[in-house]
């Protein structure tokens, strides 16, 4: 694959972030990563940059997963870029919201690292 991909992975535990970066970056040297500790720190990293998909948590400091997908689906250079949400909500009232602002993916945690691979492989139409 010749397609350079950004992903940026939201979320406040650095343990969540390291392992979901890890999961990207083993499906391929073109699949680059970027990691923000909240909602608002990964909304200025969009601002300044640009990513094809967006890993985030729910329950973050400053700003939470929620008002990132709403700011990102308001923005029109984000406006179809995939979202998956990955969290410890498994209440099925938050996943319905999530989709309801416009995730892509809502994945419960703890979740493997395959599951994340197949759902990111299967928005980006890598398979």
């Amino acid at each position: 694959m010749t397609q350079q991909i950004r992903a940026l992975v939201v979320d406040d535990s650095q343990a969540m972030r390291r392992s979901l970066m890890y999961a990207l970056q083993r499906l391929g040297s073109w699949l680059h990563t970027d990691e923000a500790q909240d909602g608002a720190e990964g909304l200025k990293k969009l601002t300044l940059g640009r990513y094809d998909l967006v890993l985030t948590d729910i329950n973050m400091p400053l700003m939470d997963g929620l008002k990132l997908i709403r700011h990102i689906r308001q923005t029109d250079a984000y406006r179809t870029v995939p979202i998956v949400v990955i969290t410890t909500e498994s209440a099925v009232e938050d996943r319905e919201r999530a989709m309801a602002l416009g995730a892509s993916a809502y994945l419960v945690k703890p979740v493997q690292s395959k599951v994340v691979q197949d759902t990111v492989k299967g928005l980006l139409r890598l398979e």
